[in-house]
């Protein structure tokens, strides 16, 4: 794909996610950025210049262990393309994780195109919780 840049955070794009979420979660504030993973595991992918997606991975002290979390996604985006940035977002913090040696990775997926998305990238995802928890072995 063209044009489409996978990167770390850099100054505003916390900012950002803060309206993206409070847009999706209907005036819901974001999450404290002390509590965030610092900007290096924090991911975006952008086309064209313009963020898509967003999303945080926290890594384990003292395990290979990974969680990709709060996914969220630009509301204004009305590309084509947004499915495949969606699974290119996925794939790329998966590359990330396993650079970082990460061995296995989790996440909590209650949206149903991030479930699917999932689901087709090779996660196993438990439909039998509201939470649809899913993980994958990388």
């Amino acid at each position: 794909m063209e044009n489409v840049v996978f990167r770390s955070f850099k100054k505003g794009d916390y900012e950002e996610a803060c309206r993206w979420w409070e847009w999706w979660w209907k005036g819901e504030t974001g999450i404290e950025k002390e509590i965030l993973p610092n900007d290096e595991n924090c991911y975006v992918i952008e086309h064209e210049g313009t963020p898509v997606f967003m999303g945080f991975l926290f890594l384990g002290g003292n395990a290979p262990i990974g969680y990709l979390t709060w996914i969220v996604s630009n509301p204004d985006y009305k590309g084509p393309n947004r499915k495949k940035l969606m699974r290119l977002f996925i794939t790329s913090t998966e590359f990330k994780a396993k650079q970082q040696g990460v061995k296995f990775m989790f996440t909590v997926c209650g949206d149903k195109y991030l479930r699917q998305t999932h689901k087709d990238l090779r996660w196993f995802v438990d439909e039998s919780r509201p939470s649809y928890e899913a993980f994958k072995y990388i």
